[in-house]
């Protein structure tokens, strides 16, 4: 009786109990959230001068000197990081074409990608692609044409 007054009186005076410190514990580790991030080896390739100005699956014109690729299944405008495999450089690219038509390749690269990759002479490389976002903003589709020209 005496130890549970003196804790009554304690946890009275700091303004805590352990019902509410057992509370907020289980909160938080309810709002901890164990999120997979999608990623995929395999293959990239390139597209350059003979595509530049036609039109790619989401409507643009094929630029080239742009930051973009193309793949089968990430939704259109999605930011994937890609990494070279032999050189671990990598970029972020945004997705706004479909392909590769090559069942081998898993990306297309714009030539620009491919060249800062350090692939563009090779033609193909194994590449691990991030995805880092399918919706992004318009802010960050243009952060990523500022950083990386």
């Amino acid at each position: 009786m005496l130890l549970a007054t003196a804790f009554l009186l304690t946890s009275a005076r700091t303004g805590t109990s352990v019902h509410a410190q057992q509370t907020a514990d289980q909160v938080a580790k309810s709002q901890t959230v164990h999120r997979q991030r999608w990623f995929q080896f395999g293959r990239a390739s390139w597209y350059g001068h003979a595509l530049q100005g036609l039109p790619t699956a989401n409507g643009e014109a094929y630029d080239m000197n742009a930051m973009t690729c193309a793949h089968r299944t990430l939704p259109l405008g999605s930011l994937v990081r890609v990494t070279n495999l032999r050189n671990h450089r990598s970029l972020v690219v945004r997705v706004n074409d479909r392909g590769p038509m090559i069942e081998t390749r898993v990306v297309d690269l714009s030539y620009a990608a491919a060249k800062r990759l350090g692939f563009s002479h090779r033609g193909t490389v194994k590449v691990r692609l991030d995805l880092i976002d399918t919706r992004p903003t318009p802010t960050e589709v243009a952060m990523l044409t500022q950083h990386q020209q």
